[in-house]
């Protein structure tokens, strides 16, 4: 038999937000396919570390902040002298701030489009340019939401920037394609998390929420791992410039 279209053996992925969550999710599911890992993260990542490394995979943990946009290049540096390349990216990282429209701040603003675009943006292109250097047909995979589709409450931030990581993807793949690189996103619905921690104990938002997905479940970070894995292996090479919901329904109600 020979070798399957998913099997990511001998690739390097860089995921950041790899701490937990999705990011969790979506680096231990590439190492479960073959894939080395490259673990960004701003918190403890032991668990993923021990979970990553229990496969056999090689790990490589860089503590980082990446609103920081000038501490990219080095990140990426530091990655390549461990693994010589990296084939495989999975923008993860990502924050959500509640308030009305009323209210917002310019910081909070600021902090949240900073950390889910604009810090995805040069990230992408600071590995994007190792890519193209090294001749690697790579992956990059960024996470939007179903806020690039619908506007949410009180989330105005997080709609606008994850919006703009849907749009972002589309156009990242219109001028990475030629160059043999991929770009697609993942599009989450409503997954338990720290992230909905407070929409999930509000028992009014919770219930409202879980009546609408017909698959009638949170999704969970291991979810992730199969469309994650479609995206970065052979399996997908000729899908580019897509966001592929995983929301068990919610945008089909």
């Amino acid at each position: 038999m020979g070798k399957s279209r998913f099997d990511l053996t001998g690739k390097v992925a860089m995921v950041s937000g790899a701490n937990d969550g999705i990011g969790q999710g979506i680096a231990v599911g590439l190492a479960e396919a073959g894939a080395d890992i490259v673990a960004l993260h701003r918190s403890d990542i032991t668990a993923t570390k021990e979970m990553v490394s229990g496969l056999g995979r090689r790990f490589l943990s860089i503590p980082c902040d990446l609103s920081d946009i000038d501490s990219i290049p080095g990140i990426v540096k530091k990655a390549l002298e461990s693994f010589d390349e990296i084939d495989i990216l999975a923008n993860c990282a990502g924050a959500i701030y509640r308030e009305s429209v009323l209210k917002y701040s310019v910081e909070d603003w600021d902090r949240v489009v900073d950390l889910n675009m604009k810090s995805l943006f040069f990230m992408s292109q600071a590995v994007a340019n190792s890519m193209v250097e090294r001749k690697i047909k790579g992956k990059i995979i960024n996470i939007a939401s179903l806020m690039s589709y619908q506007g949410g409450i009180r989330v105005a931030a997080y709609a606008a920037s994850k919006g703009g990581v849907r749009t972002l993807t589309m156009e990242m793949s219109n001028e990475l394609g030629e160059l043999g690189i991929n770009v697609n996103a993942l599009a989450p619905g409503y997954v338990a998390t720290k992230m909905t921690t407070a929409l999930r104990e509000d028992p009014v938002r919770a219930d409202e929420i879980l009546g609408r997905i017909p698959l009638h479940r949170w999704a969970k970070p291991e979810d992730f791992k199969g469309p994650a894995v479609f995206l970065a292996s052979e399996a997908s090479d000729y899908i580019n410039g897509v966001t592929i919901p995983v929301d068990g329904g919610w945008l089909a109600r």
